[in-house]
């Protein structure tokens, strides 16, 4: 429709007979209608607004978005409906705003609007007729922004581990030799004079232990390692792992309760990985525990697709501030920590097509829940129902 049609139709209204006006009325309404399924269709949110920030119109993207409601929508104020916004501050004639804003309801996510007020002829306006907001979903982009970082920080650790296993391995191992000799040697020499020769010894081989075992963490968090995938009992693995903490756990009087799937289909994976995995998690779990009061939760589960292992404790729980970057390498709470335990956790997990997720509360406890697919997913004909009646006649 062209530009000042509805003024040239008002001013010559009653000169128009009243079948020209039925026509135009009609071809108004298949306009609207048209306009309306085209907007309907957007992936984008589409609100359109009067002067004073009243909804005229909201479509569907918009409504998803925001958590609104078509019918109860229109003819409310915007800023009552999205809280957060301020319209006085936002809506300025001849100025267009782009901003982000995060939501959290219906569902946590990213957006960005694009608000223009609405002119007949192309220029600013003192009052413009309205104002029209372009919604977009950033969530997505976002996400994927945050994995090329993530890819980018790991690529650039692996190239420092190799630096790190050449520069740092090769003295240890050399170090390590001449202290085997140096102990050769002592045993030469008279009791009295070894002993006190032989702890310091013994202090300096377990300092370079404790700097291999540093160096293998920071290179197995770091390096690609292909799993060596077998048809592996899930429970059998949690036991074994909980045999090796049991010291740790009875010393400290930590009760641990089992709730394991029977018959939980064997999953193909790398049994010794996913033993660490296991190892680290249950370790961070019984570390965030009082001693005598504390209690750890595992349990496993299996549908279709995929298999779920949870372990829950009833510790300190995580802040929001550790947990936003409890991921990152080094970031530890613990004093004793290296900080790489969860990255080498989360590595394995996706290694082996799955994924991590963690719900925790300050003072409440921790969940952990790792996913991995059972395989790849195949097409399942489902059978008829035994009343349906085909008439093929």
């Amino acid at each position: 429709m062209k530009p000042g049609f509805l003024e040239k139709l008002v001013a010559r209204l009653d000169k128009v007979e009243p079948g020209e006006v039925q026509q135009i009325l009609a071809r108004l309404i298949r306009e609207k209608g048209f306009l309306e399924q085209v907007f309907e269709a957007l992936l984008e949110g589409v609100i359109l607004l009067d002067p004073q920030g009243t909804i005229a119109f909201v479509n569907r993207a918009a409504c998803g978005f925001f958590g609104l409601k078509a019918e109860s929508a229109i003819g409310e104020p915007l800023a009552g409906q999205v809280r957060g916004l301020d319209w006085e501050s936002l809506a300025k004639p001849g100025r267009t705003v782009s901003r982000d804003l995060e939501v959290f309801y219906p569902e946590n996510r990213f957006l960005n609007f694009y608000l223009a007020p609405i002119s007949d002829d192309g220029t600013p306006e003192t009052s413009p007729p309205g104002y029209v907001m372009l919604v977009r979903d950033l969530t997505r982009t976002r996400a994927e922004a945050q994995e090329t970082l993530e890819s980018e920080r790991l690529n650039a650790l692996t190239l420092l581990a190799a630096g790190v296993a050449h520069e740092i391995g090769n003295p240890l191992n050399s170090l390590d030799i001449h202290l085997q000799l140096l102990g050769r040697k002592m045993r030469k020499l008279p009791p009295g004079d070894r002993k006190p020769l032989e702890e310091h010894l013994g202090t300096a081989r377990e300092e370079i232990r404790r700097l291999d075992a540093i160096l293998k963490q920071f290179l197995s968090a770091v390096r690609p390692t292909a799993p060596r995938r077998e048809r592996t009992d899930l429970n059998a693995v949690l036991h074994d792992t909980l045999k090796l903490l049991e010291p740790e756990l009875a010393s400290r009087k930590i009760a641990v309760e089992l709730d394991l799937a029977e018959n939980l289909p064997p999953a193909e994976l790398d049994a010794g990985q996913f033993q660490q995995v296991f190892y680290n998690l249950l370790r961070n779990a019984y570390q965030a525990l009082k001693d005598s009061e504390g209690l750890i939760k595992v349990c496993t589960f299996s549908n279709d697709y995929e298999y779920r292992i949870t372990i829950e404790d009833n510790g300190t729980g995580i802040s929001p501030e550790h947990m936003g970057a409890i991921f990152e390498p080094y970031r530890t709470t613990k004093a004793s920590g290296s900080g790489l335990g969860l990255l080498i956790v989360r590595r394995i997990i996706r290694e082996h097509g799955g994924e991590i997720e963690i719900e925790s509360e300050e003072g409440h406890g921790t969940r952990i829940i790792v996913f991995l697919p059972r395989g790849e997913r195949t097409v399942r004909l489902l059978g008829e129902p035994e009343d349906a009646v085909i008439d093929i006649s």
